[in-house]
């Protein structure tokens, strides 16, 4: 903003100019450059051949305001001696030239204002209005995930046991779309469901016990509600059964080669009082 107007000759060559001729007349400057408190206008504004003195002094004074400034008609009237009939035709020429854009916006609460934005370039319609800077926004950091509920365990984790628990949980989206689960949801739930499978409950009965009864609002977290479910509904085990005996071995028939008893043996040979007589049993 503080760069001069390179078509104005500098206060160095008007002084120098006055010296040269003397008796000439024209316009000469005497600039002193300014570092606060001034506006950049273009000489297509100030120069403008069609524009009048009115409407490129008030294009002047509107650049020169702060953003969300009043410029109403009779804002303007009340602040200059033209009056609102030659300020609002000035308005107009401005806005024919592309200096000023006008337009009725409704704000919040419903009412309807009118817009103005001064323009220092004309011909640039699609330019954002000069309104004040807001400060940026921080990015919130994430919210960190909720711990899902603790299910029960097996208590012999086999892997066969949870490979199959894995395709239960795997296979609920197929009854209703809202237990689509991810792998972190499934693989903390699937030691849940292997102990239902420890406790003698088919994948079947497992997979009915989960998607029974649902309830129909939305299932914003669908793994905590399985997780509840595998918890509350887990059954008892299955009533201890002590271990068979072993079958009773029967061995066959065998005629004894010392007296022709029979007796039962696994193999052909001689009965227990034939091998008392063998000499190697003495």
């Amino acid at each position: 903003m503080d760069t001069q107007n390179p078509s104005a000759p500098s206060r160095a060559q008007s002084r120098n100019a006055g010296k040269n001729h003397p008796h000439a007349g024209g316009l000469f400057h005497d600039n002193t450059r300014h570092t606060t408190r001034f506006t950049v206008v273009g000489n297509h504004l100030a120069q403008h051949p069609e524009l009048s003195l009115v409407a490129r002094g008030l294009a002047l004074y509107l650049q020169s305001l702060p953003a969300g400034a009043r410029v109403g008609i009779r804002s303007l009237a009340a602040r200059f001696p033209e009056g609102t009939t030659r300020i609002a035709a000035a308005l107009r020429d401005l806005e024919t030239h592309g200096y000023l854009r006008r337009e009725r916006v409704r704000i919040p609460g419903g009412r309807v204002i009118t817009r103005t934005t001064s323009c220092n370039q004309p011909g640039r319609r699609d330019a954002e209005p000069d309104r004040p800077r807001r400060r940026a926004r921080r990015p919130t950091p994430d919210k960190p995930r909720r711990k899902l509920p603790p299910v029960p365990k097996p208590g012999y984790p086999a892997p066969e046991l949870l490979r199959i628990a894995t395709e239960v949980l795997a296979a609920l989206r197929r009854h209703d779309p809202r237990l689509l689960l991810s792998a972190t949801d499934t693989e903390h739930l699937a030691p849940g469901v292997a102990a239902w499978l420890e406790r003698e409950v088919t994948p079947s009965a497992v997979r009915h016990a989960l998607t029974a009864d649902l309830p129909p609002e939305d299932l914003r977290r669908p793994a905590a509600f399985l997780a509840h479910r595998l918890t509350d509904r887990l059954p008892p085990p299955p009533p201890y059964r002590a271990p068979a005996p072993p079958p009773e071995i029967r061995h066959p028939f065998q005629n004894c080669d010392g007296c022709n008893r029979v007796f039962r043996a696994p193999e052909p040979g001689r009965c227990r009082d034939c091998r008392g007589d063998l000499p190697e049993a003495a």
